[in-house]
């Protein structure tokens, strides 16, 4: 599934309430799952406010999942998600979370390095709610909203390659010395 569209937190819990009696599975690449130990170690709010390339201020907030494989632990079946929404409200206690924050969800493993990831899609199979995780991307705000990506010292745009046009050219001048050789001051003549 190659959706990519970024799903904020009301959303994400109001689908984990809908299935509560479901095992709660990540799949974080094809045919890659969290191994059923994992654990949700913590929720994260981050706020975040930057300026893109084009000098435009941008702010948004995202809650975090991160998710923890413990080495040498074994489990047959993962969390229900009951128990995830056991944990959810005990974060919620203590750190109101934004409705509207961007959900990603945060694993990795010995096999594969530590990301954030988005829920792409939950899928349910048989006793499982399976969230589909797939990687976020980076990407130019300035250029995506058709507008500049900054521009340089001499105000040329930096993601784009600087175009000389004719018309914009200085026409060249020829020099020409309109003084008599005999009328020049040569050092040491006295002239000056």
């Amino acid at each position: 599934m190659d959706k990519l569209e970024a799903i904020n937190w009301k959303i994400f819990k109001e689908r984990l309430e809908q299935h509560p009696d479901l095992t709660l599975q990540f799949q974080y690449a094809e045919d890659k799952w969290v191994d059923a130990s994992y654990h949700i170690t913590e929720i994260k709010q981050a706020p975040i406010v930057s300026v893109d390339c084009g000098g435009v201020m941008n702010s948004w907030t995202e809650i975090i999942v991160q998710l923890w494989e413990p080495e040498g632990e074994q489990q047959d079946r993962a969390m229900k998600v009951s128990k995830a929404l056991s944990i959810v409200n005990l974060v919620e206690k203590s750190l109101p979370l934004n409705p509207l924050g961007t959900v990603k969800i945060e694993f990795g493993n010995s096999q594969f390095d530590t990301r954030q990831m988005f829920p792409n899609d939950f899928l349910i199979s048989g006793e499982n709610l399976i969230i589909d995780l797939r990687p976020d991307a980076v990407q130019c705000k300035a250029i995506g909203r058709g507008g500049s990506c900054g521009t340089t010292d001499t105000g040329e745009e930096c993601c784009t390659p600087a175009v000389k046009k004719e018309a914009t050219l200085k026409p060249k001048l020829q020099m020409v010395n309109l003084a008599s050789t005999d009328q020049m001051c040569e050092p040491g003549s006295g002239c000056c």
